[in-house]
C-alpha cells in the first residue's frame, strides 16, 4: 500500500494526457468507420478519466504539498491543463454515442477549471516565481494551456447542433476559445523559442511534451473546421472565412512540425543516447500523433480536401501503433514500480 501512496504523491500533473491520447485516437477510429477498436479506446478513455480523477482527488487530500508544489513550478503546473483538455475529447467521445447530456457537463466542468486554471497557473507558476527570467523554464507543456482551450472550442462547436436555444451562446463560447487558443500559442511558441535560443538545452531536457507545439497547432485545426461546419449564427457567420482560411495554413504547419520533432528525437536518443525508457509524458507525444490524424480528417470533409483526410486517415494508424507501444511500456513500469518501488524505468521498446 505504501508504494501506490508513492506513485499517488509523485503523479505527475499532466497523467490526463492519457485520457487526451485514448480519446483522440477513439475518435479517429470512429470516423474512419472501425468502431469496435473506436469503442475499445473510448472504455479506456472513459476508466483512465475516472481512475485518474480519484488518484488526484487522494493526492489532494493526503499529498496536499506535493501538489501545491505543482502549481508553483512552471516546467510542471502547465500540466494541469490536461484535466480540460481531457475533460473535452472525454465529451467529444461521448456526444458522438449520443450522449448530449454528459457531453454538456463534461463542457460546463471543463470551462469552469479553464478559466480558473487560466488565471492561477501564470500567477502561481510564472508572475509568482522568484527566479528571473522564467523563461528559463520554459518548456514543452505550456502549450497544452492553448490545447485546453481549442478543446472547449472543439467540444462547444460539436454540441452547439443539440443545443438548442442556448447554441448561440455555444457559438460564441467556440469562436471566444478557438481565438484565445491562436493568440496563446503565438505567446508560448515565442517564450518556448527564446528559451531553446538563449540558453543551453541538455538532451534530456528536450522531452516529449515538445510534441505538444504540434498537437496544439492540430487541435487548432479541428477546433477550425467544427466551427466551420457549424450552422448560421451572428459570431460564426462574422468569422467563417478567416478560421476556414486560417485552419489549412495552420494543418500546413503542423504537417511541416513532424520532420523536426522527430529529428529532435534522434538527435536526443541516437546522438545523445538519453534512453528511450517508459515516462508518463510520452502520453503527451501520443495526443499530438492521434490528433494530426483527426485534424486531417476534418480539415479534408469540411474544406473538401480529399487530400488532406488520405493523409489523416493513414496517419492514425501511427497514432494507434504508438499508443499500443507506450501502454504496454506504462504496464510494465507500473508493475515494476510496485514490486521495486518507484525509480524504476522502463526501455519502451519499437
Amino acid at each position: 500500500m505504501r508504494r501506490i501512496a508513492d506513485l499517488v504523491e509523485k503523479l505527475t500533473p499532466g497523467y490526463f494526457a492519457l485520457v487526451m491520447a485514448s480519446g483522440i485516437v477513439s475518435l479517429g477510429l470512429e470516423l474512419v468507420g472501425v468502431h469496435v477498436l473506436s469503442v475499445a479506446f473510448f472504455v479506456v478513455c472513459g476508466a483512465a478519466y475516472v481512475a485518474l480523477c480519484v488518484l488526484n482527488v487522494w493526492r489532494f487530500v493526503a499529498f496536499r504539498q506535493a501538489m501545491a508544489s505543482d502549481f508553483r513550478d512552471p516546467k510542471r503546473a502547465f500540466g494541469f491543463f490536461t484535466f480540460v483538455a481531457g475533460t473535452n475529447v472525454l465529451g467529444a467521445r461521448v456526444a458522438s454515442a449520443g450522449w448530449f447530456e454528459v457531453a454538456h457537463v463534461l463542457l460546463a466542468l471543463s470551462v469552469v477549471v479553464w478559466i480558473v486554471l487560466g488565471y492561477v497557473i501564470p500567477w502561481s507558476a510564472v508572475l509568482g516565481q522568484q527566479r528571473r527570467p522564467v523563461v528559463a523554464l520554459a518548456n514543452g507543456t505550456w502549450f497544452i494551456w492553448v490545447v485546453a482551450s481549442q478543446s472547449v472550442a472543439v467540444l462547444a462547436a460539436t454540441l452547439e447542433v443539440s443545443a438548442g436555444p442556448g447554441r448561440q451562446y455555444l457559438a460564441i463560447l467556440a469562436v471566444f476559445s478557438w481565438s484565445v487558443g491562436v493568440f496563446l500559442y503565438a505567446a508560448s511558441g515565442m517564450i518556448v523559442t527564446l528559451r531553446i535560443m538563449l540558453y543551453v538545452l541538455d538532451p534530456v531536457e528536450f522531452d516529449p511534451p515538445y510534441w505538444v507545439s504540434m498537437g496544439a497547432v492540430a487541435i487548432t485545426v479541428v477546433a477550425g473546421a467544427r466551427i466551420v461546419e457549424m450552422d448560421s449564427a451572428p459570431m460564426v457567420d462574422a468569422t467563417r472565412g478567416l478560421v476556414a482560411g486560417a485552419s489549412v495554413v495552420f494543418w500546413a504547419f503542423a504537417t511541416w512540425l513532424i520532420p523536426v520533432l522527430v529529428a529532435v528525437g534522434v538527435w536526443r536518443h541516437f546522438v545523445h543516447k538519453v534512453p528511450l525508457r517508459y515516462e508518463p509524458t510520452l502520453w503527451s507525444m501520443i495526443f499530438p500523433l492521434g490528433m494530426y490524424a483527426v485534424a486531417g480528417i476534418y480539415l479534408g470533409r469540411a474544406d473538401q480536401l480529399p487530400v488532406v483526410e488520405w493523409i489523416g486517415s493513414r496517419w492514425l494508424w501511427v497514432a494507434v501503433t504508438a499508443w499500443l507501444i507506450v501502454a504496454v511500456s506504462m504496464a510494465r513500469s507500473t508493475v515494476l514500480s510496485l514490486r521495486d518501488g518507484p525509480g524504476r524505468g522502463t526501455r519502451v521498446r519499437a
